[in-house]
């Protein structure tokens, strides 16, 4: 399935050429990325450096799937990152302390998630609070839920055989033990395959089709006859699964839940959707330019980590790039 599905054959054809120009500078920008770095560093396309930033990826593109569909109703969830650690607390809860079995534990870390999406949403839709004031305090409360929950102390998974390997194993490289260049974490797998789906859904769904009619004129989409709080709630609904799912893999990865982790990831996720051409006006995005703008992200951070560019500066290069993709979106939306 092309992952690049996801804009909708109404959108004005000079949006559309718009739209996979921004892709196009994107992936551009990751190749340049790539090229630089692997010639200013002999370590950076060692195996073990690739594995790392793939494994940096997964995490934030499955955050960044879930906001990928906020964005493109024109709104924005600043509690993906919270929701993130909370989702992982409460997996921790269910796996250690309720003794519940590991995928019982697991569909209720992503259901976490889920809740808090719909609490979002409904905040959101029925008390029309702003997207950007409602899911401010939601970030507050994961992140102060999970502090209380968890008594300040991480949880750890030690007594639970084999919760690591669901993210961190590769079910790739057991088959072929020999080879290693297949032993690629099962984390990466998840990513793509949450990629395939979020796709389907945004490109063959009726929740696709009304995310971008909410992004591109919501009050028309409401005159039409459609329940737009509906469709809203569940969007972000579907956000919080994302961050659910984003939740469980690092409590995978790390190997515990770690509840002072989260606060943060929202930007990054939120960065990697603006620079993979998803507006921030609503109506337009997909999860192909998703995909690339968290490679870019990852790809910058490791590739300045590796040059030993101090962490604050790593910062700054960061945002100046976050405002330059802006930047482009809006020019090209002046010309479209």
């Amino acid at each position: 399935m092309d992952i690049s599905i996801g804009t909708p054959k109404a959108l004005p054809r000079g949006l559309l050429r718009s739209d996979a120009t921004q892709r196009l500078l994107a992936f551009a920008a990751l190749i340049v990325l790539i090229i630089v770095f692997s010639l200013a560093s002999p370590n950076f396309l060692q195996f073990n450096n690739i594995i790392g930033i793939l494994l940096a990826t997964a995490v934030n593109g499955v955050l960044a799937l879930g906001v990928t569909f906020v964005i493109i109703t024109g709104g924005i969830d600043l509690s993906i990152g919270t929701v993130m650690t909370f989702s992982a607390v409460m997996t921790g809860v269910f796996i250690t302390f309720w003794q519940l079995p590991i995928p019982i534990g697991l569909i209720g870390g992503i259901a976490t998630g889920a809740f808090a999406g719909f609490i979002n949403g409904t905040i959101i839709a029925k008390m029309k609070i702003p997207p950007f004031i409602a899911t401010l305090g939601m970030m507050y409360v994961a992140k102060g839920l999970s502090l209380v929950i968890s008594n300040l102390k991480p949880i750890y998974f030690n007594d639970t055989p084999g919760f690591r390997e669901i993210v961190m194993g590769s079910a790739l490289g057991s088959v072929f033990p020999e080879v290693e260049v297949l032993q690629i974490p099962n984390a990466v797998f998840f990513l793509f395959g949450a990629a395939l789906i979020a796709s389907f859904i945004l490109g063959r769904t009726i929740l696709g089709r009304y995310t971008f009619a909410l992004g591109s004129n919501e009050e028309a989409t409401r005159l039409s006859g459609v329940n737009v709080d509906r469709w809203k709630i569940a969007v972000y609904t579907l956000g919080g699964v994302f961050a659910g799912l984003g939740g469980v893999m690092m409590a995978s990865r790390l190997n515990s839940a770690q509840p002072a982790l989260g606060q943060g990831y929202e930007l990054d996720a939120i960065a990697a959707v603006v620079i993979g051409g998803t507006s921030l006006s609503g109506g337009e995005g997909t999860i192909m330019g998703t995909i690339i703008g968290a490679f870019v992200m990852s790809v910058l951070v490791n590739g300045l980590r590796i040059l030993s560019v101090p962490q604050e500066w790593q910062t700054v290069v960061t945002g100046a790039i976050v405002i330059l993709a802006v930047y482009l979106d809006i020019l090209r939306r002046r010309k479209s």
